[in-house]
């Protein structure tokens, strides 16, 4: 039985949603690394773009995005179509991980319950533009799992997020 009277403030920790959007990362990395190097920016179905250039619009988000609550500066990489290899979009994943890592702590708390525009043009609270992110890459890696099995390749478990 659970206690109605006692509600906590929040139902998860702003430690405890990074450390679930890091697992999603962890996850979306494993079908990046998954791909044959001349399928992960050419092999598409349905006129979905390749996996490489999804990856492309991801990096363009993620870090930027916690970079944006912040410093309250919004700007994503430009630079991400210089990402033409599985070892350089590997390694630029990364390094924008440990960005995340770095900058997640010095929100506010109260920052995730208050009203920011994202980039200029996404308004909402910072909980829900931040789950916003976290969706569409569940999205997209989806999108990764079909081509790999398209390409013959069985995608890495989606529950192992370590």
């Amino acid at each position: 039985m659970f206690d109605t009277n006692h509600r906590p403030a929040s139902f998860i920790t702003p430690e405890g949603l990074l450390e679930h959007w890091q697992g999603h990362r962890r996850l979306t990395r494993r079908v990046i690394a998954a791909f044959p190097e001349d399928a992960l920016f050419t092999f598409g179905l349905g006129g979905m773009r390749p996996f490489g250039m999804i990856a492309h619009e991801l990096i363009g988000m993620a870090a930027p995005m916690v970079r944006g609550l912040v410093e309250d500066v919004w700007t994503s990489d430009d630079d991400v179509t210089t990402l033409t290899t599985k070892a350089t979009l590997l390694a630029r994943w990364d390094r924008e991980t440990r960005s995340m890592d770095e900058l997640w702590p010095r929100i506010p708390a109260a920052r995730f319950q208050a009203t920011s525009v994202a980039f200029g043009q996404y308004e909402g609270t910072t909980c829900d533009l931040v789950l916003y992110v976290i969706d569409n890459e569940v999205h997209h890696r989806g999108q990764g799992y079909v081509y790999l099995r398209a390409l013959g390749l069985g995608p890495p478990a989606f529950w192992e997020r370590d």
